[in-house]
């Protein structure tokens, strides 16, 4: 069964490896629809041509914390499940 799940990335570095200004906006959402956090992590990672950098970290309730990095720098995820539901077709 498909859950809609929000992720946070939130940009730690740039591609050069110095920190994200804070006026920068380093903050930006997506939303994924999959099986389980995990899963939401591994497909905005192969969207956005990203490596997983250690474990995704779970938690209860759907949730997951992850590092990747690509050629725009290195950012955490956070995943949590979404408000809407899906609706089978």
């Amino acid at each position: 069964m498909l859950m809609r799940f929000t992720i946070e990335q939130r940009h730690l570095t740039d591609a050069d490896g110095k920190p994200v200004s804070s006026n920068a906006s380093p903050v930006s959402f997506h939303t994924f629809d999959a099986e389980s956090a995990s899963d939401a992590v591994r497909m905005f990672a192969g969207k956005h041509s990203g490596e997983l950098i250690g474990d995704i970290l779970k938690f209860p309730g759907y949730q997951a914390v992850a590092t990747v990095r690509n050629a725009a720098g290195v950012y955490t995820l956070q995943v949590t499940p979404a408000s809407q539901k899906l609706v089978p077709v």
